[in-house]
């Protein structure tokens, strides 16, 4: 079976990349680059081979010209790495920067190899491009506050079994338990959340989708058993409900007011699909949210202190009455 070429601007066709490779190795090995011979080597007619020269030469910018005194193709300069990508220094900075928001998620496998392969793209770039990594490195930082614990290996475990359709079974700790419990899952999909990892998993025993935390998902093993995630299935609908992880089930509308310091905090980031803010007289503002459960948006409107009141629902106002008063109780 032949080939395809991707088109290019210009007319041009780009040359099967592992072919490209193989030339650039020979180049770079001082190796005789004859278009006959290589045309037999890799079952191509010799003008294919010429074509790839040409591509190389005119559109990666590599220094090849023809000797014809070895009949062979050859390089005039030393070339550090193939060019596998052409892209700007504006790319290789939001690259960068996507590679320090990454790192920032311990526990997962993108940690390691995400810096690899950074090292490899900017590795294989053009000499046009300059660009000084250490010097990036002291003018951009990320800080993460609360990062997952989620082990490696769990993390591993759980995204091969989402692959592969494979039942899990694990020893699970829920906050109000007191000891682990044996769960076996289907498992659909893994979330980063407010920089905690949750895996979201069908309960066959329970007949429901459950969150769970991977930092207390312990000795998780595959079952033989293969299952079918339904096709109607959407990690973003299961989460749509929720303040953060836990979407619930009711469908509340919840209204809360904050003073004029506050209001401008709450408006320089977006909290919730649904969210909506309306301007009140004193500087402050209204926000409205639509939401399936209260306890994560309770603790929420605590971290405010007295910068935020809540409007509604009564069943939120009664619980935060009934925190504050519990809060009041631990300080005396």
């Amino acid at each position: 079976m032949k080939n395809k070429s991707l088109s290019l601007p210009g007319g041009h066709s780009r040359p099967p990349l592992e072919r490209m490779q193989r030339l650039h190795d020979l180049l770079s090995n001082e190796q005789p680059v004859n278009c006959q011979q290589l045309g037999k080597d890799f079952e191509v007619s010799y003008k294919t081979i010429q074509r790839d020269l040409d591509f190389m030469r005119d559109r990666l910018g590599l220094p090849i010209e023809y000797d014809a005194t070895r009949y062979s193709f050859r390089y005039t300069e030393k070339v550090e790495a193939f060019p596998l990508l052409q892209v700007s220094e504006g790319e290789i900075l939001a690259l960068f920067v996507a590679q320090k928001v990454l790192a920032q998620y311990h526990g997962t496998p993108f940690e390691k190899t995400l810096g690899s392969a950074f090292q490899k793209l900017t590795g294989a770039l053009k000499e046009t491009v300059s660009f000084d990594l250490g010097e990036w490195g002291s003018d951009y930082s990320f800080r993460v506050t609360g990062a997952s614990a989620a082990d490696l290996e769990v993390f591993r475990l759980l995204a091969r079994a989402i692959v592969q359709r494979q039942e899990i079974s694990f020893s699970y700790q829920p906050l109000r338990a007191t000891a682990p419990e044996t769960r076996t899952v289907h498992p659909y999909h893994l979330a980063n959340i407010d920089n905690a990892w949750y895996l979201l998993a069908h309960d066959p025993q329970r007949a429901q989708i459950r969150t769970f935390a991977l930092p207390r998902i312990q000795k998780p093993g595959l079952t033989k058993k293969i299952f079918d995630r339904p096709r109607g299935f959407s990690a973003e609908k299961e989460l749509k409900g929720g303040f953060g992880v836990f979407a619930g089930t009711g469908k509340h509308l919840v209204k809360v007011r904050f003073d004029s310091f506050a209001a401008r905090l709450v408006r320089e980031r977006d909290w919730h699909p649904s969210q909506k803010i309306r301007d009140v007289k004193d500087g402050g503002i209204e926000l409205e949210m639509t939401l399936g459960a209260l306890e994560e948006i309770e603790r929420w409107i605590l971290s405010w202190g007295d910068h935020a009141r809540v409007l509604s629902p009564k069943l939120l106002i009664d619980s935060v009455k009934k925190r504050i008063s519990t809060m009041q109780k631990t300080y005396r």
